[in-house]
């Protein structure tokens, strides 16, 4: 592995601290280039420290998932186009699931302006948001919180999702390979989003794209065992494939410019 120069490193500690760093921040911060700062990410990207966003990158991940405080701040325009433009397909009068996330979370803040909603969720933080809306009612599954991110995981937050057949999942995903397998880290989380498929009559992935350039060890399920894809920009041929095959609908929030998908990928 190349040593990596003092700012190459700084850039690191930097990326580790809030999960992402954006070109023309460090530019100034550095009183460098962007093209400068881009070959530092690209440097830092080819020994697979960091992985590259629109105008950034982000600490890459393969066994471990960031710090929930640090995953706020990845694609956060992004997921927050994604909740309003998933929220937008949710009818009032509904009842559903919303899974363990910072994406789903972005879900549940749009949905406020809705009424007569059940919402079950083992998402203590997506509780915190809506409970104090008399329109909606909210149901928390029981069981042991993570610490990290007040998630509800075990076997009781599963035995209490099991005992609900709602019209709507909303779920997350932190990673999505080129397979189309929706993949995660901790397999007691998967359990329970296995469980909020099992029991939804639609599922709606939340993800932004960030995630198709991310690996996970945990398999949640697989593309086709959505309805409802709402991401921030276009998805890769392989994945626009599978969507097409099963009749998967696709909802892109933030659509990109030609011009700003050319400036990225130069």
């Amino acid at each position: 592995m190349t040593a990596l120069s003092q700012r190459q490193s700084e850039i690191l500690n930097l990326a580790r601290a809030s999960g992402r760093v954006m070109v023309d921040e460090l530019a100034r911060r550095f009183e460098v280039s962007a093209q400068t700062i881009r070959k530092d990410l690209n440097d830092l990207c080819d020994q697979r420290s960091l992985t590259r966003i629109h105008g950034g990158a982000i600490i890459a991940s393969g066994v471990e998932n960031l710090a929930y405080e640090a995953r706020r701040f990845v694609a956060a325009e992004e997921k927050r186009a994604i909740g309003a433009a998933a929220a937008a397909q949710i009818p009032n009068g509904c009842s559903l699931f919303i899974n363990i996330g910072t994406t789903t979370e972005e879900v549940a803040s749009a949905l406020t302006a809705h009424h007569e909603l059940l919402v079950i969720t083992n998402n203590l933080n997506v509780a915190m948001q809506l409970y104090k809306y008399p329109r909606i009612e909210v149901i928390v599954a029981g069981g042991t919180v993570r610490r990290a991110d007040g998630a509800v995981i075990g076997s009781t937050a599963i035995s209490l999702i099991g005992q609900f057949k709602v019209d709507y999942a909303i779920i997350g995903a932190s990673a999505i390979d080129e397979e189309g397998a929706l993949l995660d880290f901790d397999y007691r989380e998967v359990q329970a989003a296995q469980a909020i498929i099992a029991n939804a009559r639609s599922v709606m992935l939340v993800a932004d794209s960030t995630k198709l350039r991310r690996s996970a060890p945990v398999r949640i399920a697989h593309l086709s065992q959505i309805q409802t894809f709402v991401t921030d920009e276009a998805l890769p041929p392989s994945l626009q494939t599978i969507c097409e095959a099963h009749g998967i609908e696709v909802i892109e929030a933030l659509p990109r410019l030609a011009d700003e998908l050319d400036d990225t990928a130069a």
